[in-house]
């Protein structure tokens, strides 16, 4: 589907030749002299990397749909998670890397948003946090008062992040999903 340079919103999906990529930014220019053109700080989905181009006014280009669906995360089946949509119901294997880092937050039970472009996965929405438990870390040292000291801990998912020394294996703790940054004990 074609859309005009003059119709770019933020967070439309557009198909350039170079990939997948959605608008981050755009800016209309009318400069004195010349025609019309537009500025846009493009995102590609698959790599994150950002691009600045800068299209004429009225430019066609092709937009891609993505269709976002609500899943629950079922199970590990080797190197596939198996996620049921909460609609249809209908299950769907999701290698881990369509899934790149969001694979460490996802527990069993918990739910996700599947940006789905035909039949990839170009990306994957999380809860801006996540509660998990704390497989193994190392007992804090009575009477160490550092202010702000850390040490590091392994979470149920595999997940290996700096937590404070009053945090214990077993704990559940608060993490940021788009920072990998513990939050609190939860």
């Amino acid at each position: 589907m074609s859309v005009s340079t003059n119709d770019l919103k933020n967070g439309m999906t557009l198909d350039l030749p170079e990939g997948l990529f959605a608008v981050v930014e755009f800016q209309h220019v009318k400069p004195g002299k010349g025609g019309a053109f537009v500025r846009t700080k493009l995102k590609n989905v698959r790599s994150g990397a950002v691009i600045e181009r800068t299209y004429r006014a009225d430019e066609k280009l092709e937009q891609a749909i993505v269709d976002k669906r609500e899943m629950q995360f079922l199970y590990r089946d080797g190197e596939a998670y198996v996620f049921m949509d909460n609609t249809t119901y209908d299950q769907r294997n999701v290698d881990e890397d369509s899934l790149g880092n969001s694979a460490k937050y996802l527990k069993e039970g918990d739910s996700a948003v599947l940006q789905i472009w035909g039949t990839e996965i170009v990306g994957v929405d999380l809860p801006a946090s996540v509660e998990l438990s704390v497989r193994e870390t190392e007992p804090g040292v009575q009477g160490d008062r550092v202010s702000g000291a850390r040490k590091p801990a392994t979470l149920e998912t595999g997940l290996v992040i700096q937590v404070p020394l009053f945090v214990n294996t077993g704990d559940r703790v608060k993490v940021d999903t788009r920072s990998g940054e513990y939050l609190t004990r939860a």
